[in-house]
């Protein structure tokens, strides 16, 4: 089955709502605005979708999340669901999504997600939510947020591999260069290596500019089969292909600090597409904590294990380098609201690889690699996207 979904689906709406702070509209109602957005970019009208998929809202829960947005838009799709996989949420959908058309059980389906993490949750209500993810027995006693946690995945790398904090921070450096070409970035003032270095300590050895932002905002996709994908206004943008990879749940109870199974979701994603690692023009990498690019270049394949951080020096992974990272800036620089992160980095592939990215569209974006991970280092999963079908 799998194989079978290889170049049969593409994505042919994209778009995103403001993001950064945007108190003048809630979770409910930026989701409904990306919808909104999308439709608009797919030249669709409402009536056209019978797919819905939405993930719930950190600051506006509900409990029948898709059905709300589906009933407040005043569509009536066939196909309709919400979904939760923590910052994996937007790309183990993808899947289903086109399982769902290439079954029947819809044509056309629009993925839309947003919250109001920055403007929606009191502080108090921001450090509840950072706190609860641990283990109930086993880790939130020792009053850990969720920082912490992703510092030890960084600790054990250094102590493995010899990996410097200097190296964490060219990331933040190399992602803060993309958003700096991005008009719609939340953070755009150039940094330097010292500048995070000098941030303020947050979980040794994170600093402040080695955490992702805390942003509002939304995103949406709309996607449909390839055979109907050239009937719409943009060039159609393939999914070519998908993998997934759980490891565990807690942290406390992962088998390894510094590889994850980002491993086995890219083995799989290069399976189905028939591509490896080289192949790839770009690449959006979950970027929730510096520490998680290094881990997910190394376990991807663009380098090998314990390599990441000259990797990152040498080779480059910002504008001009030999693998740009995060095109976009990244959830380090463009923004982060929470579960709805990775969207940004979808839209973001399909503007690259449409070749509408404006001054910081890439020489050659045929075909692009996107990961997202949830939990801590948790639950994986893998796109490759391209610009033909085969």
């Amino acid at each position: 089955m799998g194989e079978n979904l290889r170049g049969k689906v593409a994505i042919v709406g994209a778009a995103d709502t403001p993001v950064g702070k945007v108190p003048e509209l809630n979770a409910f109602e930026l989701c409904a605005d990306a919808i909104q957005r999308v439709l608009a970019d797919a030249g669709l009208r409402k009536e056209d979708v019978d797919g819905l998929i939405t993930c719930n809202s950190m600051s506006m829960p509900l409990l029948y999340h898709a059905e709300a947005m589906a009933e407040y838009l005043q569509m009536f799709p066939r196909y309709c669901m919400a979904v939760g996989a923590g910052g994996g949420t937007t790309f183990s959908i993808i899947h289903h999504a086109a399982s769902a058309i290439a079954t029947g059980m819809a044509d056309v389906v629009v993925v839309a997600m947003a919250d109001s993490l920055r403007s929606g949750l009191s502080r108090q209500q921001a450090m509840l939510v950072q706190s609860s993810t641990g283990h109930p027995q086993y880790e939130q006693p020792w009053g850990l947020t969720v920082p912490a946690y992703y510092a030890l995945a960084g600790q054990a790398h250094m102590a493995e591999y010899g990996t410097r904090p200097e190296h964490f921070a060219e990331v933040a450096v190399a992602c803060r260069a993309h958003a700096a070409l991005n008009p719609a970035a939340q953070k755009r003032d150039p940094i330097t290596v010292d500048d995070v270095l000098n941030s303020r300590m947050i979980a040794d050895p994170l600093h402040l500019l080695d955490c992702s932002l805390v942003s509002d905002g939304g995103s949406a996709i709309v996607l449909t089969s390839a055979e109907r994908a050239k009937d719409f206004p943009h060039a159609p943008v393939y999914l070519l292909g998908m993998g997934e990879g759980h490891s565990h749940e807690h942290i406390s109870q992962a088998r390894n600090l510094t590889t994850s199974a980002a491993k086995e979701a890219g083995e799989r994603a290069y399976a189905m597409a028939g591509l490896g690692p080289r192949d790839m023009d770009f690449a959006q990498l979950y970027d929730c904590f510096t520490p998680t690019v290094l881990i997910e270049l190394e376990d991807l394949g663009f380098c090998a294990k314990g390599e990441g951080g000259p990797f990152i020096v040498d080779q480059g992974i910002g504008p001009g380098g030999q693998l740009p990272v995060n095109t976009h800036g990244g959830l380090l620089s463009h923004s982060h609201p929470g579960n709805p992160g990775s969207m940004f980095a979808l839209t973001e592939s399909v503007w690259q690889l449409r070749g509408t990215a404006g001054e910081r569209q890439l020489g050659k974006a045929d075909v692009g690699l996107l990961h997202a991970q949830g939990g801590i280092l948790s639950s994986h999963c893998t796109l490759i996207l391209g610009r033909e079908a085969n």
